[in-house]
């Protein structure tokens, strides 16, 4: 396999600042979510950035911690703002 494909869903403010829901990525396979947010930051050049540099990621469901993790296709990566709340 030379490629990967990702489900990106986006919540709150980084579902305003992409534009969009969720959306399919297509990366080199050995990609890791590192890779996967540089793409994203050179999808949505103009609000996303800012966003993706106070977000936390779910891989799956599972919050990451390292973004040196692998990717496997069709894995789902949840982009999450931080929420105010108590």
């Amino acid at each position: 396999m030379t490629s990967v494909t990702i489900v990106v869903r986006y919540f709150a403010a980084a579902r305003a600042a992409a534009g969009l829901e969720e959306e399919k990525v297509q990366l080199a396979a050995g990609a890791t979510v590192a890779d996967a947010v540089a793409e994203l930051r050179r999808l949505h050049p103009d609000g996303l950035p800012r966003i993706l540099d106070a977000v936390s990621y779910l891989l799956d469901g599972v919050a990451v911690r390292d973004l040196g993790r692998a990717l496997t296709d069709g894995a789902e990566l949840d982009v999450l703002p931080p929420f105010a709340g108590g």
